[in-house]
């Protein structure tokens, strides 16, 4: 069984696109031989900045010969309907077979497949693969039709067995399918032959190219680790870096530099970030001071001078980088001493949403909604709302501006600068998290209620005009907000209403919407409205827009008109809050069922909590929940769902029956049968150890005591019969089930238990 080994050379591939080229090639080619009826054992797709590779072992020689019977007219059909037939089948009359068939005889014919050898299938399909292949990005060069990430230059494409080496006959383009290629650009450019995959990988080695990319990382990871420890350094980890500058090198030469002293005071993240972005240097840290004081460039090339003119060269790129670094740290420095007025008046004038208002605006409906969070996770109003009020204003700063990816860090070191207490720069660090499923959490109670009053008013705020995230969707990342939202309160371990909460971001975010909608609001008048009427506007109290409105002193338009147009607008800005609050507050319950599914928690047992009153508290549904599922996965939790379910049902039914509720009532005299005495024993024990569990959120204690019902309820069902002719002890068993179901609500709605 041969072996397939395909080479694609061409000018320099984007390191972004090397992973995914790599699975397309593969995907592409194997599927492609599949289909044309070749197996394979194995397959391993590489690349390096000038070559995609794939090797297939264990290819078959040939594609089987196959058998096809297809059926086709009867044999009574008219000769046009069995010429077309024959036409589709390449056959001929006396080719085919009569058969029997369930309405009389069928003309049948077998159709037969020659293989063909692999050879004639792998140009086929490389073909095809080279003219479709999936690039982000293409182009075209010369004179050609080709189009390819870089201009290509050649193919290596063989198949190869015991018996020797065979280039498979391809032509795309006018470029020929060969046995060579070339090894490094620089060091050994020369073309070589091979005779198969371990000639071709040991042959490129000796020509300076590693072919296998996560070899160059490790050589990377391994040598600079090598280089930083010879001076008692550490390499500050970033595996994004490490798998970008592994595709830019064949033949990876790493060599490491050291910082200026006169760029050592600007702060670590701005040296990462302007090394990492600028030149792709991988930083070093000095783990006694925890500053970046050195960094590693790699080479694509071994010099005589051992990369002492590389070095001395990128140096002087990265001091002319970190020039304007340092040049945009001092000046932010003098306006964050200052106090930040002129970013805080920028950003007024930085549009946030179009419907929504400005930044300035948002920053707004962000500080009052952090000082009403502050006091339910334990932090300082005050200090809350200093914090919102400062967390977004690097975005003015020259520094974000140059490197968008600072902002909040950048904050921070601005806010300490101003003299701020450490939690008020905290805060203004790390309110923007947590950005994803993976990222750490802010747990100081200021940095909390900033980051949750950022994520609730975005959630808010898109509710309003809404913005909603549907299907696939969600272009203002509102999923993510949500999950931010959840996992803060979940980690601070708060109990907080968010019924209570919520209505106070849709009045502001909904107060801002009316601002912002002045743009129809000549034709609802009826009157040119004058630029300062506008400028008054955007002054307004966010909680009061329409009274604003309405008594604001201006000649141009009457007090009249602007009564006629708050009346006309109140339902649309003012109506349906609940219902928002509603919305949203179901859209978080979605992304928390999320949540607690990867936590291993059932979607059911999710679903029978987030049923219950008291859902908007996510801390205790999710303690509910998670004691809940942890009672489920006993014997006796599962036998006391089906108890709770029975009773449940049985109600239902004769509810619906009776036309009315059984609720009360239940007295212990009409009990005629010793089971039934003690499940109301058992009841009067365990209703109100349930409540005071519940009261106190002992969740586990609250499941203790009802677990304890599954016995009673078990010997109540054996020995009794519900529904039995007497009305008076009907009624009472009926409204002893009452009392089971009122225990199981307390802490679940066991009906959406499954099982």
């Amino acid at each position: 069984m041969p072996d397939l080994l395909i080479e694609l050379f061409s000018e320099e591939i984007p390191a972004r696109m090397q992973a995914r080229a790599r699975e397309d090639l593969k995907r592409l080619v194997t599927d492609g031989l599949v289909q044309a009826g070749l197996t394979y054992a194995s397959a391993g797709a590489f690349s390096t900045p000038r070559r995609l590779a794939l090797a297939v072992e264990g290819l078959t020689a040939a594609s089987p010969t196959t058998h096809e019977d297809r059926k086709g007219p009867r044999t009574d059909a008219p000769d046009a309907a069995l010429e077309g037939f024959l036409r589709s089948t390449g056959l001929t009359r006396d080719q085919l077979q009569a058969r029997d068939d369930k309405k009389g005889q069928v003309w049948y014919a077998t159709v037969t497949k020659p293989g063909r050898p692999a050879a004639d299938i792998v140009a086929e399909v490389l073909e095809t693969t080279i003219r479709n292949f999936p690039w982000p990005k293409s182009m075209r060069w010369g004179s050609g039709s080709l189009r390819w990430v870089r201009p290509l230059h050649s193919i290596l494409c063989i198949l190869s067995d015991e018996a020797g080496a065979t280039v498979v006959p391809l032509t795309v383009d006018g470029i020929a399918a060969g046995n060579t290629t070339r090894g490094h650009r620089f060091m050994a450019p020369d073309a070589f032959t091979v005779s198969g995959f371990d000639d071709y990988a040991a042959k490129l080695r000796r020509a300076r190219v590693m072919l296998d990319t996560q070899e160059r990382a490790a050589e990377i990871q391994s040598q600079a680790d090598n280089l930083a420890f010879a001076r008692g350094w550490q390499i500050v980890p970033d595996d994004a870096l490490l798998a970008e500058v592994a595709g830019l090198v064949e033949w990876p030469v790493p060599l490491m530099g050291v910082i200026e002293d006169r760029f050592l005071a600007l702060p670590p993240e701005v040296l990462q970030t302007s090394m990492k972005e600028h030149q792709k240097f991988f930083s070093a840290r000095n783990p006694s001071t925890g500053r970046i004081e050195g960094f590693v460039t790699v080479a694509n090339i071994q010099t005589p001078d051992d990369g002492a003119t590389i070095l001395a060269g990128n140096q002087r790129v990265l001091a002319a980088r970190l020039s304007d670094a340092a040049f945009f740290w001092e000046n932010d420095l003098r306006e964050a001493t200052s106090g930040m007025a002129t970013w805080a008046a920028g950003l007024a004038s930085v549009t946030f949403h179009n419907k929504l208002g400005s930044q300035a605006d948002r920053i707004e409906r962000i500080a009052a909604l952090a000082r009403e969070i502050a006091p339910l996770v334990g932090a300082d109003p005050d200090q809350a709302e200093r914090a919102a009020r400062l967390a977004k204003l690097d975005l003015r700063s020259a520094m974000v501006g140059e490197f968008p990816e600072l902002q909040g860090t950048m904050g921070r070191y601005y806010a300490l600068e101003a003299g701020e207490p450490e939690a008020v720069a905290d805060a203004a660090r790390d309110h923007y998290s947590p950005l994803g499923p993976s990222d750490a959490v802010p747990t100081a109670p200021v940095s909390v209620a900033v980051a949750l009053a950022d994520k609730i008013d975005t959630l808010t705020g898109f509710w309003v005009i809404d913005e909603k995230p549907t299907g696939s969707k969600d272009p203002f990342a509102l999923r993510r907000a949500a999950l931010g939202v959840i996992r803060l309160i979940l980690t601070a371990g708060k109990s907080i209403s968010l019924s209570s909460i919520l209505p106070h971001p849709f009045r502001r975010a909904t107060g801002d919407q009316f601002v912002s909608s002045f743009g129809d609001l000549p034709l609802l008048l009826g009157h040119r409205v004058q630029f300062p009427l506008l400028h008054t506007v955007e002054s307004w109290s966010a909680e009061q827009p329409l009274l604003s409105f309405v008594d604001m002193e201006n000649d141009d338009v009457s007090r009249h008109d602007r009564e006629r147009v708050v009346a006309e607008r109140r339902e649309d800005i003012l109506a349906g809050q609940p219902e928002a609050v509603r919305d949203l507050l179901s859209f978080l319950h979605d992304r928390l069922n999320v949540y607690l599914r990867d936590q291993g928690i059932r979607h059911d047992i999710i679903d029978a909590v987030l049923a219950q009153e008291g859902n908007d508290d996510l801390v205790q549904a999710v303690n509910r929940a998670t004691a809940l599922n942890a009672m489920l996965a006993t014997e006796d939790g599962r036998n006391l769902t089906q108890g709770l379910k029975r009773a449940g049902n049985i109600l239902a039914q004769a509810e619906e029956k009776d036309g009315v509720e059984y609720s009360f009532g239940a007295d212990v005299k009409f009990a005629e049968t010793d089971q039934e005495r003690a499940l109301f024993t058992a009841l009067d024990t365990a209703e109100p150890a349930i409540r005071h569990a519940m009261a106190t959120q002992d969740f586990p204690a609250a499941m203790t005591a009802i677990a304890a019902l599954r016995t009673p309820i078990d010997a109540f069902f054996e020995a009794v019969q519900v529904n039995t002719d007497s009305q008076i002890v009907r009624r009472n068993r009926l409204n002893l089930l009452s009392r089971i179901r009122e225990a199981g609500r307390q802490i679940a709605d066991f009906t959406r238990i499954e099982g």
